[in-house]
């Protein structure tokens, strides 16, 4: 269980724990990461587990800093990332699809595609000091329909409406009122909260919650899209990564400046 460059893993009994070790990057989720991730998932899918736990080191101010941004797309481009074979996109599917249940232990900020993937796990736990925000705005990215969906599935939508749109971070309190999280602890409670829900989860039927799981996975994604409306949105994804507002997003992030948008 040592042979990752980008993350830890350790097994408590029936319970494994992911633990982020790229810390040089802020744990974005670039390519390299997340496949370390997933080939920890793999690893771990044995029966001996019964429950898997994401985590920072403890004491980040950090949890993950969202899309790796250098991985982005220059402008002129069709909208590749965000895009079904994208890596955020297989991490998210692979989750929501996974046999056991996935607990999201939050310690430090979560910044835009990192809010996605706590979102596509099955339980979240937090710090009551963390912070949440939604920030492809702030680059002028146009989120694709699938991750837009995984946000606004568990939480209120006028809510996340004004979370996506103003790129706010919000409070762990304000977080757990609107469905986002299942508990906020202070920080030297969050490790054992955590693993007091994993234990009880291993002690009950895994076979049951397997199928409980594929069950709600099924029902909460059994909303149809008429296709030409899906081919639409796709053509609007596309006009906006051609903009300029595009370009000036990522020259400013890199530029580390306030991008001057002009919605064109």
């Amino acid at each position: 269980m040592n042979h990752y460059e980008f993350v830890k893993v350790e097994l408590k009994d029936r319970v494994a724990i992911i633990e982020f070790n790229y810390i040089k990057k802020l744990n974005a989720l670039s390519e390299c990461f997340i496949q370390d991730i997933l080939k920890a998932l793999a690893d771990l899918n044995v029966p001996e587990v019964r429950c898997v736990i994401l985590r920072a080191p403890k004491g980040s101010k950090v949890f993950s800093s969202g899309h790796d941004i250098s991985e982005l797309p220059k402008a002129k481009r069709d909208p590749l990332p965000l895009s079904y074979q994208d890596p955020l996109r297989i991490l998210t599917r692979t989750i929501q699809r996974y046999p056991k249940p996935v607990i999201s232990m939050i310690e430090g900020s979560v910044w835009g595609g990192a809010f996605e993937l706590i979102m596509s796990t099955d339980i979240v736990i937090s710090s009551d000091k963390s912070t949440f925000a939604m920030t492809p705005v702030n680059l002028g990215v146009p989120y694709n329909v699938v991750g837009i969906h995984n946000l606004i599935r568990d939480a209120g939508l006028h809510v996340m409406k004004e979370v996506i749109f103003t790129a706010t971070p919000i409070t762990a309190e304000q977080a757990l009122k609107i469905g986002i999280l299942n508990h906020s602890v202070p920080d030297d409670e969050l490790e054992a909260k955590t693993l007091a829900i994993a234990r009880l989860i291993c002690e009950k039927a895994p076979l049951a919650i397997e199928v409980i799981k594929e069950e709600m996975r099924v029902l909460c994604e059994a909303n149809a899209i008429n296709p030409d409306e899906f081919e639409r949105i796709q053509g609007l994804r596309r006009y906006v990564y051609d903009s300029l507002d595009y370009s000036e997003g990522l020259t400013a992030f890199f530029e580390k400046r306030k991008p001057n948008f002009i919605g064109k």
